[in-house]
């Protein structure tokens, strides 16, 4: 099932999927927005209607939805609930204590897949305001349990022993303007603690997994637009129609412990951080996708492991971005990295450095690469990527590309550089078969050699390698004004020459 369509049966489920205004609503206009939002994502939507004085009951309610590229069908079955016209002009969303819900579907091997699923509300306080074409939810809940019950795929049953997560002091809002040619919407939601537990074997298969862990408090904001020939089918079709998102979550004081067994393997271990961030979006320039964690903890053991793997940073962090669809225009792309004031247990350390001759300081790398270029493809169709596969050709070309910012300090020693390149797609004999690059490359190292005679030292590099390093520094670079400083310029020029701090190599 698709993100989109996933989001939507949530937002059935607790209210996500209204829009903005205040004045006098009826349910069933509630009603009728919701079926109108979810057959606009592909739903046929279907359940037993009945009205007693102010109170809309819906009963049976169903979602049915063709799967793409005729890979069968999906069914979801979600009980009952209750919308009540409140004298103020809002409308009460009333569910159940606990709400049953049924999957069934085919997956891509042809297989009957069901599953069961039980939510759970607390103290749940749902509210719409608005107006027939503007519908704002408030709501409110002590707790709300997502629970996953049972699982079948073909004749595999799995042992699910626990499968949930639980979000305390739940408030949030969601708003959604219509408009002539799509919908907005935009999403705040915020809770805690979050806890969620996982333990599920496959009997016969010697197979399990067992993972818990909590956050102190998550906060997720979100907006999306949603054309009206929004489908999931062909999502780069939908981009160039105006589909777009964006979603952030914050939390505070995360942990996971986490147990995997296969065979008699075993991979277990445990993380936290005091805080992090996951972020994405996606429009026609192109997907973005990054997550940072602040004073990260990490540790893991396996059954063919000597001892535990123990390793700690002040932060740890990516970003990518990159184009998704085929475009005449070029566009941007970029890669951060960051592993900041990394650490590794001592027992790790003596692996390598017995003696302790190297400086056990924290190290730190930081990458940040960024460009433009473009796609040949349509990188979310699976049609276009299956015959890309097929055929000996390009999938795209790259304009530019700048080194902002490169940093490694461990051991005693520090590289740093920056630089920038374009590559002519014109001229790919210069260079064997690539485009040719024309920019330049500025690279600081500092403690080079000092960290050589120190692997010397320990036996981990031999003399003769380390001399072989000393002439090729002494090729590619010059000394700086520091003390073991080693500074050098590569420069590739228009006409295919490559130089070494002015002095050409090719």
């Amino acid at each position: 099932m698709s993100h989109a369509r996933l989001m939507a049966v949530t937002a059935l489920a607790f209210g996500f999927g209204g829009s903005a205004a205040m004045a006098e609503l009826t349910a069933d206009q509630v009603w009728q927005d919701w079926t109108a939002y979810l057959a606009d994502l592909g739903y046929e939507v279907s359940g037993d209607t009945r009205r007693s004085g102010y109170t809309l009951t819906i009963r049976d309610l169903a979602l049915e939805m063709d799967m793409p590229d005729e890979e069968g069908a999906m069914s979801l079955r979600m009980g009952g609930i209750r919308l009540v016209e409140n004298d103020d002009g809002s409308v009460s969303v009333v569910l159940p204590r606990t709400l049953p819900i049924a999957v069934a579907a085919i997956d891509d091997e042809a297989q009957q897949v069901t599953a069961a699923v039980e939510v759970a509300q607390e103290a749940l306080d749902l509210r719409v305001s608005g107006t027939q074409d503007a519908m704002d939810y408030a709501y409110s809940a002590d707790a709300l349990t997502f629970a996953l019950t049972g699982l079948q795929a073909g004749d595999e049953t799995p042992e699910i022993r626990a499968a949930q997560i639980r979000l305390e002091d739940v408030t949030g809002s969601s708003e959604s303007e219509p408009g002539d040619t799509s919908r907005a919407v935009s999403q705040d939601l915020r809770a805690g603690p979050v806890t969620y537990e996982v333990d599920i074997s496959e009997p016969g298969e010697g197979s399990a997994m067992a993972l818990s862990g909590s956050m102190a408090q998550v906060q997720f904001t979100g907006e999306t637009s949603i054309p009206d020939s929004f489908t999931s089918d062909d999502v780069a079709a939908a981009l160039r129609e105006g589909f777009r998102f964006s979603s952030t979550v914050e939390y505070e004081t995360g942990s996971t412990a986490y147990r995997f067994e296969q065979d008699g393997e075993v991979l277990e271990g445990s993380n936290s951080s005091a805080r992090g961030r996951l972020a994405a979006s996606m429009d026609p320039d192109g997907l973005s996708y990054g997550a940072a964690g602040e004073e990260v903890s990490l540790s893991a053991n396996a059954s063919d492991m000597p001892f535990p793997v123990n390793l700690d940073m002040a932060r740890m962090a990516f970003d990518i971005t990159m184009p998704v669809i085929e475009s005449e225009e070029m566009q941007d792309y970029g890669v951060q990295l960051e592993l900041s004031e990394f650490t590794m247990s001592d027992q790790l350390w003596s692996m390598v450095d017995p003696g302790a001759r190297l400086p056990r300081d924290p190290a730190t790398l930081r990458v940040d690469l960024s460009g433009t270029g473009r796609l040949f493809f349509d990188l979310l169709d699976p049609a276009e990527v299956e015959k890309l596969e097929a055929r000996d050709s390009l999938p795209g070309e790259v304009e530019s590309l700048t080194l902002n910012n490169l940093t490694l300090d461990a051991a005693g020693a520090t590289l740093s550089g920056e630089g920038a390149f374009t590559f002519d797609a014109d001229d790919t004999e210069s260079f064997g078969g690539a485009p040719a690059p024309e920019g330049t490359l500025d690279l600081r190292l500092l403690g080079g050699n000092a960290l050589l005679d120190k692997l010397v030292g320990m036996g981990l590099l031999p003399e003769e390698q380390a001399s072989g390093a000393r002439m090729m520094m002494g090729i590619f670079a010059r000394p700086g004004d520091g003390e073991d400083e080693l500074l050098s310029t590569i420069e590739v020029t228009d006409d295919g020459q490559i130089l070494a701090n002015g002095q050409r190599l090719k």
